[in-house]
């Protein structure tokens, strides 16, 4: 069985890989996954979901545990050239969410074959939209999580190599909070600036500015990233516009400084746009929250990541941001990584993974959705 399941979880992450679909729109990617877990007889709960799928295996008396996968493609244009790129235009797998469901999808087919022999149920998520960062709170509100004691999920770590396996106890993933600042002024003739009030300059001395809030306003001991990634303004080579939008987003570990960053980014932004004859306004997107691993489960996913053969690392903590944090506020777990040893990082268009790290994987999941039921069951 494990040559025939290893080659036919390839087969399902290539053809997820050739046909992504973006958050909220993973329709065909939820009726192959149903038609995947049927082949094996695995149970389906109904849930009030749009796209995303919840099976369960396992005894009903017992303890409840959940593991997650995300399904969700991302809007970049692929250019890896492989003989199952994308067939939908500017869609892509480049976060490796087809490894994590075909690792999930081996892990439930694994925990099938040996069902009468757990001590309790294992509850997993196909979640939609984790690129947008509401998947997890839907599959919550729709009752995924009643019941559940321990949930455990992953991400591929393109940066470390197959056979390897990391995670920590406590903060890992960062808070993703999004920002927009919109700067007005009075429109002029390039000519004639001294006529207008120049949004350009001003949003220049705006972007320079908000690199001295995590150098200057915070210790470089404690963690933040801020990052302006869009900057839009004008129409013409020879007008002065009378707008500008600037896009970019906060990190941070540390839920103090996240809840004061807004504060200072305005009293920053209104101080250059007084100073020039602007205005400055300041729109905050709040995003999912630290992704805080509970430290017996992270331990335990070390010990028995150990004891099947990974290469296990205590990782630093990390600045991407995960909406597995959402899962977390409401039951204990761990969120881990798994090396997948690709040349190209995440969101990259050229990211591909090694697909060696996947049946290891699956196994791996299995063994710990096993091992976490009958610790639940002894206690």
């Amino acid at each position: 069985m494990s040559n025939e399941l290893a080659q036919q979880l390839v087969a399902w992450r290539r053809d997820l890989h050739q046909h992504p679909e973006l958050s909220n729109e993973e329709f065909a990617t939820t009726d192959k996954i149903k038609s995947w877990l049927h082949q094996a007889d695995i149970r389906l709960v109904d849930l009030p979901l749009k796209t995303g799928v919840v099976a369960e295996i396992g005894n009903p008396e017992g303890p409840l545990i959940a593991l997650r996968a995300d399904i969700d493609a991302l809007p970049i244009a692929e250019s890896t050239h492989l003989p199952f790129s994308s067939v939908h235009a500017g869609k892509m797998h480049a976060c490796g969410h087809d490894f994590h469901t075909s690792v999930m999808l081996g892990a439930a087919h694994l925990l099938k074959a040996r069902e009468s022999t757990l001590p309790g149920r294992v509850r997993v998520f196909f979640q939609p939209a984790e690129e947008t960062f509401n998947g997890a709170e839907q599959l919550i509100s729709a009752g995924a999580l009643k019941g559940v004691q321990a949930i455990f999920g992953l991400h591929n770590a393109p940066e470390l190599p197959v056979g390897t396996f990391g995670t920590r106890s406590g903060a890992l993933n960062a808070n993703v909070d999004r920002f927009e600042i919109i700067i007005r002024g009075k429109g002029a003739h390039a000519a004639k600036p001294e006529e207008g009030t120049d949004t350009i300059v001003t949003a220049a001395h705006i972007i320079t500015a908000l690199q001295t809030l995590p150098s200057r306003n915070y210790s470089a001991l404690q963690s933040l990233v801020l990052s302006v990634t869009r900057v839009s303004g004008g129409n013409t080579w020879n007008v002065l516009p009378e707008k500008v939008e600037l896009e970019g987003t906060v990190r941070t570990h540390d839920n103090e400084i996240r809840r004061s960053v807004p504060e200072r980014i305005t009293q920053l932004i209104n101080g250059i746009a007084n100073a020039v004859g602007a205005e400055a306004e300041l729109i905050w997107y709040p995003g999912p929250p630290v992704v805080i691993n509970t430290a017996h489960w992270a331990d335990f996913s070390k010990q028995v990541a150990a004891e099947f053969g990974y290469d296990v690392q205590d990782i630093p903590p990390q600045m991407g941001g995960e909406d597995f944090a959402f899962y977390l506020h409401h039951v204990p777990g761990a969120f881990v990584n798994i090396g997948s040893a690709s040349t190209f990082g995440l969101h990259h268009p050229r990211f591909n993974l090694n697909e060696g790290a996947i049946y290891p994987a699956a196994q791996y999941f299995h063994l710990l959705a096993d091992r976490a039921l009958r610790q639940l069951a002894d206690l």
